[in-house]
């Protein structure tokens, strides 16, 4: 049997509301807010909102791949009673931007400094932010708290690949690391979009801890997939084109870490084994939390969980 705990979440959230799409409409009769904020001359994000009446701090999610904001629709819904919660498109991902390779490299040190442009426009206060990274958003986020210690509170990161460790990582991901394999890869990715968005959440689970996503955020992430002429396969493909000198680089300055770091994984996660964290956790002497019987989307299998780390954080 398919598990549907983000089904769950939205029940406890909006009751008979689940199948809404994730669009403007519904967010202003939601309190939370879909629009788009200027980050630099060239990109502009599209973001989510919620507002709390009085919030006890801000949370800020970022999305991995081949996510939308819409994946953490439920979560901040549920959130909003005690914090403004933030998410935002990557570029090349959603309805964000999407410049062109040689005028956006779309590495992981340039999504940091999209980061800190959002933070900035938005007006977050530092102090009392916790920033929630997974998958392509947990370096970017490492990256800017080398460069900004007091970039927030806290940072939870999670099912990423802050290490060049190869042998940690599921096979498509090992040959976008390098050329000619990389851009065979991009290109499979590219016809194989429908497989990956149906897929890829429940790729290597067994069937009893699998689960569906609402049909609005697939119908947001296949519409989001091939905005402009860069898709996110190659938006992907750009950020993995990069990744090993920036994983580098942060190996290499993580005596220069001093933010506050929780590490969470999923135990089943077979993208990017549990060894990755157990070592990032230990490098960085950050608490770890190995979720058992959960793969490389926590937020979206238990997201439950996901709450309950960040609301933890806050204490």
């Amino acid at each position: 049997m398919i598990r549907t705990g983000f089904y769950a979440l939205f029940a406890l959230v909006f009751s008979s509301t689940i199948a809404c799409a994730c669009d403007g409409s519904f967010a202003r009769s939601r309190n939370l807010e879909i629009g788009y904020v200027k980050a630099s001359r060239d990109i502009t994000l599209r973001r989510m909102v919620a507002r709390s009446p009085s919030p006890k701090g801000t949370v800020l999610l970022l999305h991995g791949f081949p996510e939308t904001l819409c994946v953490w629709k439920g979560i901040s819904l549920a959130l909003a009673d005690d914090y403004e919660v933030h998410s935002f498109d990557w570029p090349g991902y959603g309805f964000s931007s999407r410049p062109p390779a040689d005028e956006f490299s779309y590495a992981p040190a340039d999504y940091a400094s999209v980061l800190r442009a959002y933070i900035e426009r938005a007006r977050i206060d530092q102090s009392k932010l916790v920033i929630y990274a997974t998958d392509i958003g947990a370096l970017p986020a490492l990256l800017l708290a080398l460069e900004k210690p007091d970039i927030a509170r806290k940072i939870v990161v999670g099912d990423f690949a802050p290490f060049d460790r190869p042998q940690y990582m599921y096979e498509s991901l090992q040959n976008l690391k390098s050329e000619p394999s990389a851009s065979k890869t991009r290109a499979y990715m590219n016809k194989a979009r429908a497989e990956i968005l149906e897929n890829s959440y429940r790729r290597g689970l067994p069937e009893s801890a699998q689960f569906e996503l609402p049909s609005d955020v697939k119908e947001d992430m296949t519409k989001g997939w091939g905005q402009g002429k860069l898709t996110s396969a190659d938006a992907f493909y750009h950020y993995y084109s990069h990744f090993t000198r920036d994983e580098n680089y942060f190996e290499a300055n993580l005596s220069k870490l001093t933010t506050r770091v929780k590490v969470i994984w999923g135990e089943d996660d077979i993208y990017i084994k549990k060894e990755m964290g157990g070592e990032l956790a230990e490098k960085i002497k950050a608490e770890l939390s190995l979720l058992p019987e959960v793969g490389h989307y926590p937020h979206l299998q238990n997201p439950g969980q996901t709450l309950a780390e960040i609301r933890a954080s806050f204490q």
